[in-house]
């Protein structure tokens, strides 16, 4: 497991919870806005803490932090999760897990394990562009490799289970989408709301550009054209917010 990363405390990355956000690197996806470049490329030359350091702070801020972020990269390409976020467990945090689900097994398990209470799931586009917004990637070393088809299949079954075979009394999940000014579209959202209907929760996320990006030059959309396709997607999805918007 390379530990690219990791935010001793956050109020932002946890919702309502005082919290320390993991950065795992490694992705099988490539999508060109990515902010997180370095993970995704060179994720051994930044691996620059053990899980002994993550582990020496979380038992000191106990009495200050109430959740755990594991976020990437992709954190289900790593086969000793379940046992990582365990070990958080056993010092009595939640834990918020980011993912672009394309390790439905691992998600399943990890819900059925009671090792993760809160998943935030990318949505990346409709089923139809799929592949070129995600980029998606094969990866020999992964704990599975797959055809970009396949890699939708998975996408569409972690879809599926998160908003059919969650208990939301003890688990949280919420869908988001990055949007991008030449990538996403009311087609784009047409797809996307039709799809996850009667999701809990799903955010449209701004899009900002920086010098981390895998692919720098997309543009954002304004906040009022956000609203408009918050607005479009309402009546599929009723809770639907912006995020990340100025």
């Amino acid at each position: 497991m390379l530990i690219c990363g990791f935010n001793k405390t956050t109020l932002l990355d946890y919702p309502e919870h005082v919290a320390a956000t993991v950065f795992l690197g490694g992705c099988n996806f490539r999508c060109p806005f990515c902010q997180n470049r370095d993970l995704l490329l060179n994720p051994a030359d930044f691996a620059t803490f053990t899980e002994e350091d993550i582990f020496d702070h979380l038992k000191k801020r106990r009495s200050m932090l109430s959740g755990v972020c594991v976020s990437g990269g992709e954190p289900t390409i790593y086969k000793d999760l379940p046992d990582f976020l365990a070990r958080i467990k056993d010092l009595d945090y939640l834990i918020k897990l980011d993912t672009n689900g394309t390790n439905p097994d691992m998600i399943k398990s990890l819900y059925d394990a009671h090792l993760i209470d809160y998943v935030a799931m990318d949505i990346k586009s409709g089923p139809s562009d799929y592949a070129r917004v995600a980029g998606f990637l094969e990866l020999e070393d992964s704990i599975f490799t797959a055809s970009g088809q396949n890699l939708l299949k998975n996408v569409r079954e972690s879809v599926d289970f998160l908003i059919n075979g969650t208990d939301s009394s003890r688990f949280t999940y919420e869908f988001r989408t990055t949007v991008v000014r030449e990538l996403h579209s009311l087609e784009s959202f047409r797809e996307i709301g039709t799809w996850i209907k009667g999701a809990s929760r799903y955010y449209l996320q701004s899009y900002k550009d920086s010098e981390h990006v895998l692919c720098p030059g997309f543009h954002a959309y304004s906040k009022a054209e956000l609203e408009g396709f918050a607005d479009f997607l309402r009546p599929m999805i009723p809770s639907v917010s912006l995020r990340g918007v100025d």
